[in-house]
């Protein structure tokens, strides 16, 4: 069950993927990075060299195997099975999302083309990511470098083989394109990253009060939310304390400055961001308290 659900999130999230790049980004020439951004290159000049631009999903998946057939000789048949299914899966929604008409009426607007382009390809991505597969391309040419020459970060490699993409299509279609499809990069990064982390907002409170039991007894009444006293101790007067930690969200942190002021006005609280919150008594109920 959870082999089949997690192919069908690779089939949706490429999906998602491919008709990014047919609706937003190849019409108007933004080159993003990727495989699928080197294919728009490859489509462009094409045409102008022979007369016919060589579709995106087939230079996706010509490229691809003699990337599959080294990862397969590096580290066999199980390291790149998921992958394997995402490049198929993105070759084929690639091909088939063209005859999909684009409901969006953006037209040539570079500037609605990099934000749609960039959140469509960005959520692609972010839902094959979150199955723990990929699409392949520059990725899994990182993969393989990486595993040539393991002193080299795997971030900075893919950084730089997306750059040179990137700045082909400085070339093919120009600096202001090239501008808005860096534009794109930004806004498919932004929607991975919330994505994979979660939408699920809150906000931790540490708070050091000579009134611990006091203001957690509160805040578990009041709010209602758990604390945790956490042992602490004060480099500068060398006391031991007890610190409680809150987890709110962001609707309630007001609240519970207010409360712990009411306790004790001299309580030193830290209010940091919390990107997602897992466990009984919170994520169950989430949405209804925000």
């Amino acid at each position: 069950m959870k082999k089949f659900y997690e192919l069908f999130m690779i089939v949706i999230g490429t999906a998602i993927l491919a008709l990014g790049v047919n609706w937003f980004l190849e019409p108007v020439g933004l080159v993003t990075g990727g495989l699928s951004g080197f294919s728009i290159v490859v489509k462009t000049v094409s045409e102008n060299i022979i007369g016919y631009g060589i579709p995106l999903s087939v230079t996706t998946f010509v490229l691809n195997i003699p990337l599959f057939i080294i990862i397969f000789m590096q580290r066999g048949f199980n390291f790149m099975k998921k992958t394997l299914y995402g490049v198929v899966s993105l070759s084929l929604a690639l091909w088939y999302t063209e005859y999909i008409p684009n409901i969006f009426n953006v037209n040539d607007d570079l500037f609605l083309c990099s934000i749609f382009g960039g959140a469509f390809v960005g959520a692609g991505l972010g839902i094959v990511l979150k199955v723990s597969a990929t699409t392949g391309g520059t990725d899994t040419l990182a993969s393989i470098i990486k595993f040539k020459f393991p002193y080299f970060p795997i971030q900075q490699l893919m950084l730089i083989i997306d750059g040179i993409i990137i700045l082909s299509g400085f070339f093919i279609f120009g600096p202001k394109n090239g501008m808005y499809a860096i534009l794109a990069v930004l806004v498919t990064s932004k929607v991975i990253s919330v994505i994979l982390e979660g939408m699920h907002y809150a906000k931790a409170a540490f708070i050091m009060t000579d009134k611990t039991e006091e203001v957690a007894k509160e805040v578990m009444e009041k709010i209602p939310r758990g604390a945790t006293g956490l042992k602490a101790r004060g480099m500068y007067s060398k006391n031991d304390k007890e610190m409680l930690f809150v987890v709110v969200s962001q609707k309630q942190i007001t609240q519970l400055r207010d409360l712990v002021k009411s306790i004790d006005e001299k309580a030193f609280i830290t209010i940091a961001d919390v990107r997602e919150v897992l466990g009984e008594g919170f994520i169950e109920n989430y949405g209804e308290s925000l």
